[in-house]
């Protein structure tokens, strides 16, 4: 309770100073809104997807592209922490490095299911079908890659302490990491080497699992796969954040 109690507190503290920023809580909202509006139209018109599945194979693809450049990108926030020695004085305190880290995963988190929450709206707006059950598998999926890319985020922001380090660090892998997930388009398009080449990265799993979730297919061997990535990855990611705030601490 004490961890729980210490998590909310930090929490608070980031959701504070979020709503101080009033365009880019407008911006948040607004983006992936665009997405749709602008890009899925496009794909209603590729005969490879085909447009009776275009919302179901598109929306999964914006979630985790939410996801990947959105909690994945929020370690640009916390290297200013360092530098200023926000996160040092917090390290003086009591408060556990586990809440110290998920407090500021819970603010991402809570990002990413107010996004998800618009962008499936906006989609069914458009076109897309999709069951309750599913949507909601869905959207735990994405909460888990949102809490793994948040942790590992942070962690790398906390280590490297500079924006010329993190920048082209994250820019540099983010690309191929979107493109070999199959965010845009499904990866059975792909040529064969491409479509091999992309298992290697655990967000294809992610984004096939979700696909079948919003097609209703919840015994498959892709959502069974993705959920397992979706799980070992968050894990993994929170447990080297919380090392990483306990080394710096050291």
């Amino acid at each position: 309770m004490k961890t729980l109690r210490e998590t909310l507190l930090v929490f608070d503290n980031q959701l504070r100073f979020t709503f101080r920023y009033k365009i880019t809580i407008v911006l948040g909202m607004v983006q992936p809104v665009l997405y749709l509006l602008l890009f899925g139209p496009l794909l209603t018109k590729l005969g490879g997807v085909g447009s009776g599945n275009t919302w179901q194979t598109f929306v999964p693809g914006v979630l985790v592209y939410l996801a990947l450049f959105g909690a994945g990108f929020c370690g640009f926030g916390i290297i200013s922490d360092v530098r200023s020695g926000v996160i040092e004085r917090m390290r003086v305190t009591p408060v556990s490095r586990f809440a110290l880290l998920m407090g500021r995963v819970s603010r991402e988190v809570a990002i990413l299911l107010t996004q998800s929450v618009i962008i499936v709206s906006v989609g069914f707006l458009l076109g897309l079908r999709a069951g309750f059950l599913g949507i909601l598998g869905a959207v735990v999926l994405v909460v888990l890659l949102g809490i793994a890319l948040a942790s590992l985020s942070l962690s790398l922001g906390v280590a490297l302490k500079s924006e010329d380090q993190f920048a082209p660090l994250l820019t540099s892998a983010a690309l191929p990491v979107m493109l070999l997930a199959g965010i845009l388009l499904p990866m059975d398009l792909a040529p064969k080497w491409l479509d091999y080449l992309s298992h290697l990265n655990p967000l294809r799993y992610i984004v096939d699992a979700i696909r079948d979730l919003f097609a209703d297919q919840f015994a498959t061997r892709a959502v069974l796969e993705g959920t397992c990535v979706a799980v070992v990855l968050a894990v993994v990611c929170v447990a080297l954040g919380i090392r990483t705030f306990s080394k710096e601490n050291a």
